[in-house]
């Protein structure tokens, strides 16, 4: 088989070979030396799976199609499944069947004319049961194949069977044909016990004992496995007696050319996008707030990585968050380069975790510069493309131990591809439609059934996720998300003539779906409006340079739409410490407020200015010193501060044992107004120190999985396929040519592939049961070949028999050099 794939590889344009290479490229990785290794890797298990990965429903059954009208020499024809395929009670179009068998022969899982079409080699391997249907009753056993032969006796069997009984063979026929029975289900009842079996409700009462065995005693169903020590067993559904079922169907069962439509009705587009920018700004406000919680007090690394389930359910508290948006959010900021591990002060271990916080990284900074959209963006771009699953987060391993934020248990590598294959369903309908998740999950079985199976929980989590960032908005994709998803998937495009991406961050433009959230979004405030209080609301999002200024004199109330701020004693000290002055504060109120500022704040203002700075304080331990001698001797003679055991040096000096820290903190708390200052008497103006971790990089500007890295152009593919000729007609001229090494002619195989190919060119052999030459090393280090019939591989062990001295033979997998099909 592999010689005949090989030479129809050889006979195909190059062109054609190129469009094989741009739809699978796993095959190029690397670059195959020749034709003939091309064929194997072709058929190998892994890159067989990747192309059916990738086939939607129907196409797979049109591939089953051809598996089951194969004849005894292995081959199919176009008219064999034509005639299968419309066998059923609503059959397809003739020509989409043939549309799907062409797209079969593009990957190369069909190949051949229209009278002869062969299937690659691993595709049984894979799917061991096509279209849902068992073995031949004659692989199976003799005597259900008897029964099978006779169609009248058969359906005789089958209308006599109970309705619990019949209802098993139905499920079996839908497939898959193999199913567990309990202990005991498979054997008979003791002698005389029959009478005391129950009655069966589904069979009008009457009794029929275990419907399985009544379904093996009448051959029906074929023991498989019979369990060992009383354990569960399995039994098969022939594939005659499944085809007999599905007479009402069709052999391939319900055919679906297009996926199941979406009953959900349109919304309005504008709702959609009002809702998913308001939730935009939400996450964006919660996302720095929890990276400022963890500014104020950083996490610690656990050891075994990642942040302990009492720090985010502190982050979650501190927010108003529940514990599951907390901990995609901090899983999205860690993969934007937002966060980072600091090591500790004093730390020598380098232990993965130990001694190590996590910490808003110096990304932040730049981070909180950007707009609202900007920041948004690169949020959600960095979910999109971390291989990251949130949603694991609180659950348990296989060891039990609970999966926690940023630790390595959460890490899936098909994380990236599942996110877009559902916001792809959502970004395929007509735009603002909202469907169900049930929908969803249905469209994604039909058009990547292979995939999509078992991860029905992650498509959940994606959508929930979705609508936790703003991507989608009532359940609907938003025209931003819809943007955004279109940029992540096209950048195959774009790598074409600018691989390293250095345009478009020279231009520094913002991107399509950044521009349609901007105007979405209500545009950035430079202004507040002070009310009598000393409330501070600001009527929409305030710019950076505001909220910066905001964050030093006022105190943080509450969000929204319009986020609320209050100046406080403490705010304005804060500030003044900061390095503003009293006439700045006044300077800065005047000219960001609307509305006149009230005589309260000015009054509060001037109040803590005037006291601000009336001590001074530095170490010596510490000491405070003042000009106004009855200032002092009031700080000396208040009971608040008998702890500090304040002492005299000088009519203008106090001293202390404690350090500057301590004292400040207890002078500001008696409601004094200390400023601190160093050796030589200046004021040390200071603002709280952020604790940052380095720099890090975005994931969305790493390529993350090899499948969906940028395309080749097929120029390039072009120049693979001549450097493939190049090799296949090298590789067949030295096999044509008698080589003579050192007077002597060399018998076996020529040492060409690489140690890959030549592990694939043995398993093709086991698969083929065909004759090879196995190059090796043997345990004194010398070189020798011998030409033997492969039979299995595994454990690490190439097992084969020589048929000349019909002895079976071990080779270890890393003593082996080469591998060529005997021709």
């Amino acid at each position: 088989m592999s010689t005949s794939l090989a030479d129809h590889l050889r006979a195909l344009p190059d062109e054609s070979l190129a469009a094989l290479l741009q739809q699978r490229p796993d095959l190029v990785v690397p670059v195959p030396a020749d034709i003939a290794a091309l064929a194997i890797r072709a058929q190998s298990r892994v890159s067989v799976a990747r192309a059916l990965d990738g086939l939607d429903q129907f196409t797979l059954q049109i591939l089953d199609a051809a598996r089951l009208t194969r004849d005894s020499d292995g081959t199919s024809s176009v008219d064999a499944v034509l005639g299968m395929a419309t066998a059923g009670a609503q059959p397809p179009a003739p020509a989409t069947v043939r549309a799907a068998v062409e797209r079969l022969r593009s990957l190369l899982l069909l190949y051949g004319p229209d009278d002869r079409l062969h299937l690659v080699g691993g595709i049984d391997e894979i799917s061991p049961y096509p279209a849902g249907l068992g073995r031949p009753a004659a692989e199976l056993d003799l005597r259900t194949a008897a029964l099978c032969a006779d169609p009248a006796k058969l359906r005789r069997t089958l209308l006599a069977a109970p309705p619990s009984a019949r209802a098993i063979l139905d499920r079996l026929a839908a497939g898959p044909p193999v199913g567990s029975v309990p202990p005991g289900a498979l054997q008979a009842p003791p002698v005389g016990a029959e009478d005391d079996l129950p009655p069966d409700q589904t069979n009008g009462g009457a009794p029929t004992g275990s419907p399985v065995r009544w379904l093996v005693d009448h051959r029906l169903l074929v023991p498989v496995t019979t369990g060992r020590s009383g354990g569960a067993g399995t039994v098969e559904l022939p594939r005659e007696i499944g085809l007999l079922l599905r007479r009402d169907t069709g052999p391939l069962g319900p055919l679906r050319t297009t996926p199941p439509p979406v009953s959900a009705a349109p919304r309005e587009p504008k709702a959609v996008d009002s809702a998913g920018a308001g939730q935009t700004m939400e996450v964006v406000r919660q996302t720095e707030s929890l990276l400022e919680q963890l500014a104020v007090e950083p996490a610690p690394v656990l050891r075994s990585g990642g942040l302990g389930v009492r720090d985010l359910r502190r982050l979650a508290r501190a927010v108003g968050l529940d514990e599951s948006a907390a901990a995609l959010l901090l899983e999205a900021s860690y993969a934007a380069g937002l966060t980072g591990e600091l090591e500790l002060p004093g730390a020598v271990t380098t232990r993965h975790g130990a001694d190590q916080q996590v910490v808003p990284s110096a990304g932040y900074e730049v981070w909180r510069a950007g707009s609202l959209a900007q920041r948004w963006e690169q949020l959600a771009r960095a979910w999109l493309t971390m291989t990251r699953q949130p949603g694991l987060v609180g659950q348990r391993d296989d060891r039990d131990r609970p999966i926690t934020v940023l630790s390595p248990e959460a890490e899936r590598a098909g994380a990236p591809n599942v996110r877009r294959a559902v916001l792809q369903v959502l970004a395929d309908l007509e735009p603002a439609t909202a469907p169900t998740p049930e929908e969803v999950l249905e469209v994604l079985d039909w058009r990547a059934p292979r995939r999509s199976r078992g991860r029905e929980a992650a498509h959940r989590e994606v959508l929930a996720e979705a609508a936790t960032l703003g991507v989608t908005g009532l359940g609907a994709l938003t025209s931003y998300g819809r943007l955004l998803l279109a940029d992540v998937t096209s950048g195959d495009e774009r790598g074409t003539d600018d691989p390293l991406g250095l345009r478009a961050e020279a231009e520094g433009e913002p991107s399509t779906a950044v521009r349609a959230l901007d105007a979405l979004l209500p545009a950035p405030v430079d202004h507040f409006l002070v009310q009598a209080d000393l409330t501070v609301v600001v009527p929409g999002p305030a710019d950076p340079t505001l909220a910066a200024e905001l964050d030093v004199v006022a105190e943080h109330e509450s969000a929204g739409g319009a986020s609320v701020h209050r100046v406080t004693p403490a705010s304005v000290r804060r500030a003044l410490d900061a390095g503003y002055s009293a006439d700045d504060l006044h300077g800065l109120f005047r000219r960001r407020s609307r509305t006149p500022v009230p005589q309260g704040l000015t009054y509060l203002v001037d109040d803590i200015a005037r006291r601000h700075g009336g001590l001074r304080v530095g170490s010596a331990g510490a000491y405070v010193r003042s000009d106004d001698e009855a200032l002092l001797t009031e700080v000396m003679a208040d009971k608040r501060l008998e702890a500090l055991a304040l002492r005299r040096l000088a009519p203008t000096v106090l001293a202390t044992p404690y350090q500057v820290g301590r004292m400040l903190t207890m002078l500001r708390e008696a409601g004094y107004a200390p400023v601190p200052e160093d050796a030589t008497g200046a004021a040390v103006l200071t603002r709280p120190k952020a604790r940052r971790a380095p720099t890090r990089v975005s994931v969305a500007a790493r390529t993350v999985d090899p499948l969906t890295a940028p395309k080749l152009p097929m120029p390039r593919l072009l120049g693979v396929v001549e450097q493939i000729r190049r090799g296949d007609a090298a590789a067949r001229a030295a096999r044509r040519a008698p080589a003579v090494v050192r007077g002597q002619v060399p018998t076996g195989p020529v040492p060409v592939h690489s140690h890959t190919d030549a592990l694939a060119v043995l398993q093709q052999a086991v698969r083929d049961k065909a004759l090879v030459w196995v190059g090796y090393v043997d345990a004194h280090g010398a070189t020798a070949s011998r030409l033997v019939r492969p039979v299995s591989i595994g454990a690490g062990y190439l097992r084969a028999e020589d048929e000349r001295t019909e002895m079976l033979h071990t080779f270890a997998l890393h003593r082996i050099t080469a591998a060529v099909l005997e021709e």
